[in-house]
């Protein structure tokens, strides 16, 4: 018994260090507007900005997303916190724009060491058999890190001094306390290599996996273009649009979304996996609709709907995604399509983003938006259509 206790402790504290990384990587959303006052670029570079992550992301889970696998867990996880302290210093230290795409990248870094590596590690410290509130443990911490992230710097930015300093501070001072905590923790990795022996992972897709990767693929890709619209260019619609400026209502906007999807993700125990990828399609585009509405009239109400809806669909339908493909998978190349299915999820938060910030000159930030919205409705739909006529098997 006392043994059970230990290893859930071990559990939840893994659990924490994870959620201080994940919440390193949204800490700067509610402060671009701030930034482009004080640097004058426009709101296509806050999109690009923004992107910088998601292929920092990406490079790391195709160069060296198995790494933990080879040299241990704790080894990469304390790489991703020295990341995340050295982004944050990139954005106390931002004298232009080249300090905040640097911080970007190097938090995109932090987080692709941390996605696989600090799942895997938080499930193998749970104690036997409890597998199933381990997973909860891992989605709560991720989710949940990239909500507290905007919400925390939002509200020190409106109601505490230093507004561009002060989030950084506090997150370099809980980098700090984590690699402690990771220290004590013990390792996981019995049969350990050098780190000469990491090879980069070649995401690959065997045939049988193929007709249902198209759809999970299309329903993640949507979802995280979802978030990172939300988290790019959301805070500047409801400054310019709404006359919010109150950068801890922002943050916390941001923030529901990702808090919404934890739920979401939650919720496939109980709708089950065979059904949650359809009805997490049905959200997104529900979400996609409501956030058309609030940029047709104007209406913070629906802003917030956006997130919640939106959120607890991307929530469900990137779990389902996740189990219906590994369940599809080989066991030897099941990591390999996890890692296609993740790059293709962190292309959609990158690729639609910029995007967006090209159409804002010419047709303005609600024109952007909609059309945002049009081709995204499309993908999800087509996605949506193609499981109703095929559903989707998988195992829970």
């Amino acid at each position: 018994m006392d043994g059970d206790r230990r290893r859930w402790r071990q559990c939840l504290l893994s659990g924490a260090v994870f959620a201080v990384c994940m919440a390193g990587t949204t800490l700067p959303t509610p402060l671009y507007g701030l930034y482009q006052e004080k640097f004058g670029f426009s709101e296509l570079m806050v999109t690009v900005v923004y992107a910088v992550y998601a292929f920092g992301v990406i490079g790391v889970l195709l160069l060296a997303g198995n790494a933990s696998d080879s040299v241990g867990r704790r080894p990469v996880l304390l790489a991703g916190l020295a990341f995340s302290a050295l982004s944050a210093v990139c954005f106390l230290c931002a004298t232009g724009l080249g300090w905040l795409y640097a911080g970007r990248l190097l938090s995109g870094l932090s987080a692709g060491l941390f996605t696989g590596a600090a799942t895997a590690y938080v499930m193998e410290l749970a104690p036997a058999g409890g597998a199933s509130k381990a997973t909860f443990v891992a989605t709560a911490a991720n989710m949940g890190g990239l909500g507290c992230g905007p919400l925390l710097a939002g509200v020190l930015a409106q109601y505490a001094p230093w507004p561009l300093y002060l989030a950084f501070t506090v997150h370099l001072a809980l980098v700090a306390v984590s690699a402690l905590v990771l220290l004590r923790l013990p390792e996981t990795v019995r049969d350990r290599t050098p780190l000469s022996t990491v090879r980069p992972q070649r995401p690959g897709l065997p045939p049988q996996v193929r007709s249902v990767f198209a759809p999970a693929a299309t329903a993640s890709f949507v979802g995280f273009a979802l978030f990172g619209v939300f988290t790019s260019v959301s805070p500047a619609f409801l400054a310019q649009s709404l006359d919010v400026d109150n950068h801890a209502v922002s943050g916390a906007i941001v923030a529901l979304a990702f808090f919404a999807s934890t739920a979401g993700q939650l919720a496939v125990d109980r709708v089950g996996v065979r059904r949650s990828l359809p009805l997490g399609c049905a959200g997104l585009l529900a979400g996609l609709a409501l956030l058309a509405g609030a940029l047709w009239w104007d209406l913070l109400a629906l802003i917030v709907a956006s997130a919640l809806v939106g959120g607890a669909g991307q929530g469900l339908a990137f779990r389902g995604a996740l189990s219906t493909v590994a369940a599809a998978s080989p066991p030897d190349q099941r990591a390999a399509v996890i890692s296609m299915l993740f790059v293709v999820a962190y292309a959609g938060i990158s690729v639609p983003v910029i995007g967006v910030g090209l159409l804002v000159d010419p047709i303005g930030l609600e024109g952007a938006g909609l059309v945002f919205i049009a081709c995204m409705a499309v993908l999800v739909g087509a996605a949506a259509g193609y499981l109703l006529r095929r559903p989707a098997r998988a195992r829970a």
